[in-house]
């Protein structure tokens, strides 16, 4: 053989070696890639972690912070905060009353006929209104003006429908989303704005006084009866129809729960015990917090990033406005540190709440061969192209993980109160039946979550116990809740 024959064989040898060696280089570093991308999602599975016995020592915790906030103002993470709610629906209600309800940008105004013990809610109607935006940062008067103008263009279109008994004043249930001291059923001063309002001469104010004076300058003849915010509404709304309603628990973009309360287990009410026994309690469950929880770097993260660092915190692993944020933090660490994308980083990816839980839940629900749907998300949110089957699976898992703890620790927080109200058990042979009222957007859309939170309770509470408590969807509580409320704290409601 020639010299040059030899040399090419040599130098094709040489070719195919370090073909054959990059190839295989790229195959290890591939599946190094790999290993270490499942590393994370097994570590942050891990830290997930809900076990049946974690959740009971959040129950406990959640049951300690109830008494803490109950004994003292500022005994505890939860405010517990009284509502003078002491005379919730009772099915009995009956004539034409309103609901206010502002929480944002909108605002809507709603009519409900109440035809007493047997009819239940004949009527109801309502209308949206938006705010415009140089009312959200300008004086008090501007804004409830505005607001009591549109209530009575409202009540000018009241139909034959509607029927205000002879010698009566409307009244009117206030569902006031903002961070108030309540002093009373139907008053209370503002402490702060948020959701985007700036309104400097508000802040202290009774915001009821402040509507009834709108209304008085408009020449509408109504009483504010009740001043209450959603999940006390869903808790009147529940009762209304259920007099086996005990709590009521909001899961939506945000989270709370209210519950009844005897009044002589209130160590920090120091007025005359209503004729009814009872007080309903505001938890503002969102800020409960416990060593047992369990907290991952990317809650930790998240937590510092924002607006109320070390508030929230439960609250931030339950609620909607979070969960599809925590799944992008996961995604954003596989694709820094195990080019779980690609070799570069999707530039969208790094975006903080870019992935909204809705998209979360569309994912997770994904049912076709080839997760279409998870394909179709990551493209059209993160510009992500061309992903695998693999890559979609592990997406899946994440939704799955985040949801999954964020149900199971609602669940444990129900419990808590099911523990402070002593239904956790069967005394003497005889359980009494307890409903829980939901609502809220996560609770009713996202399916995966609900039933995780559902069997989750039945879990913790036992065969027999889980028999006799039900959760149960009382919708609309921020609008049809306050008509309610006004109509069983109505200065007529002796005359029914």
């Amino acid at each position: 053989m020639g010299k040059v024959a030899v040399g090419t064989v040599v130098i094709c040898a040489a070719t195919a070696c370090a073909v054959a060696a990059f190839v295989v280089r790229h195959r290890m570093k591939k599946c190094g890639r790999w290993a270490r991308a499942m590393a994370i999602v097994k570590e942050f599975e891990e830290k997930c972690g809900t076990p049946t016995g974690k959740l009971k020592q959040v129950a406990d915790a959640m049951t300690v912070e109830m008494h803490a906030g109950l004994a003292s103002e500022g005994g505890s993470k939860l405010k517990m905060l009284i509502t003078f709610v002491d005379n919730l629906p009772t099915g009995n209600e009956e004539g034409l009353f309103y609901a206010l309800d502002l929480g944002g940008t909108n605002f809507r105004v709603l009519r409900v006929q109440l035809g007493g013990k047997d009819g239940g809610l004949v009527n109801q109607e309502f209308a949206e209104v938006s705010i415009p935006p140089n009312l959200m940062i300008g004086t008090s008067e501007e804004l409830f003006n505005y607001i009591a103008g549109e209530l009575a263009k409202f009540v000018a279109q009241e139909g034959q429908d509607f029927q205000l008994p002879p010698g009566r004043q409307r009244e009117l249930g206030f569902t006031f989303s903002f961070p108030v001291m309540q002093s009373s059923i139907a008053s209370g001063n503002l402490i702060r704005w948020t959701k985007g309002f700036s309104i400097d001469d508000a802040v202290g104010q009774d915001i009821v006084a402040e509507l009834t004076r709108a209304m008085e300058r408009q020449g509408l003849d109504m009483h504010v009866s009740a001043l209450v915010n959603d999940t006390v509404g869903t808790l009147a709304g529940g009762r209304h129809s259920n007099q086996d309603v005990i709590a009521a628990v909001i899961l939506g973009t945000g989270t709370n729960a209210a519950y009844v309360e005897r009044a002589q287990a209130i160590p920090k009410w120091h007025g005359l015990l209503p004729q009814s026994g009872e007080m309903v309690i505001n938890m503002e469950w969102g800020n409960f917090r416990s060593s047992h929880l369990p907290l991952t770097d990317y809650d930790l993260a998240l937590d510092a990033e924002s607006l109320n660092p070390g508030e929230q915190i439960f609250e931030k692993i339950i609620s909607g406005m979070y969960l599809g944020e925590i799944v992008r933090r996961v995604l954003c660490k596989l694709a820094e540190e195990a080019s779980f994308f690609g070799d570069t980083i999707p530039p969208k990816l790094k975006v903080p709440f870019i992935l909204r839980t809705p998209d979360m839940s569309a994912m997770h629900h994904d049912s076709s061969a080839d997760l279409c749907v998870v394909g179709n998300k990551l493209k059209s949110i993160l510009e992500i192209s061309d992903t695998s089957l693999k890559v979609r699976v592990v997406v899946v898992e994440l939704c799955n993980i985040v949801a999954t703890r964020g149900a199971r620790l609602a669940a444990a927080g129900i419990l808590g109160i099911l523990k402070k109200l002593g239904r956790d058990t069967i005394r003497d042979g005889e359980s009494q039946r307890s409903v829980i009222g939901m609502d809220g957007g996560l609770y009713e859309h996202y399916i995966e979550y609900r039933k995780c939170m559902e069997n989750t309770l039945k879990e913790l509470l036992g065969e027999d116990v889980s028999e006799s408590i039900m959760v149960e969807h009382s919708n609309d509580g921020s609008g049809i809740g306050a008509a309610l409320l006004a109509a069983s704290h109505s200065q007529y409601r002796d005359g029914y």
